[in-house]
């Protein structure tokens, strides 16, 4: 496979480098931080194949995992790697970009090769390389069983002072261009109205 090219996330270096030990200080405090799992978890049968792709941490897949779900988690960058698999131990992450995962990859890792249920919330697709979203939303198309669906989520405003600003024009766009459609789009894990703040999409193939 011909070398990635790095994504914004690396490139911002330390100023990432809080994000982990603040989502640790929430679960720490009791702090609500499973909206996005609950809404995963109501869209699959119990038993579903997930993905949980640019994992961070873990909290998502782990609280997946806990509910009987088939997770494998993907997350490239090492610190939050090592974090997940101190915090999550029984949680499979594989160290890699979502660019490099194939069916190949997640079967060595001990995942299931088709997915019904790929997660890509929490502002990932704000931090991949510039100019590969569509390539990125094409590979998680590729990775879906058949009536598999992709689970999206990023800040319109308000988010990541080092994230792009993605605008659901191109979005949407990308979208398309990937060979996928939109089923649901909604302004928050809790299926709250469209609004400008926060968007959240649900996927599928074309």
């Amino acid at each position: 496979m011909p070398e990635l090219p790095p994504t914004r996330w690396a490139l911002e270096g330390a100023r990432t480098s809080g994000y982990g030990t603040r989502f640790a200080e929430l679960i720490e405090r009791g702090e609500d931080v499973d909206g996005e799992a609950r809404l995963a978890d109501a869209m699959v049968p119990r038993g579903a194949r997930i993905l949980d792709a640019g994992s961070g941490m873990g909290r998502v897949g782990a609280y997946l995992l806990a509910r009987g779900h088939r997770v494998l988690a993907a997350e490239p960058d090492p610190v939050l790697v090592a974090q997940s698999r101190r915090t999550y131990p029984d949680l499979r992450v594989v160290p890699a970009e979502i660019l490099a995962l194939d069916a190949a990859t997640l079967r060595a890792a001990g995942g299931p090769d088709e997915l019904d249920l790929v997660v890509c919330v929490g502002n990932v697709l704000p931090f991949v390389a510039e100019g590969t979203e569509a390539d990125v939303l094409r590979r998680l198309g590729e990775l879906l069983a058949p009536g598999g669906r992709i689970l999206v989520g990023f800040h319109l405003t308000g988010g990541p002072a080092s994230a792009r600003s993605y605008s659901p024009a191109e979005f949407l766009a990308d979208v398309a261009a990937a060979g996928l459609l939109v089923q649901h789009r909604f302004g928050g894990y809790d299926l709250r109205p469209v609004d400008d703040q926060y968007a959240v999409w649900v996927l599928a193939r074309a």
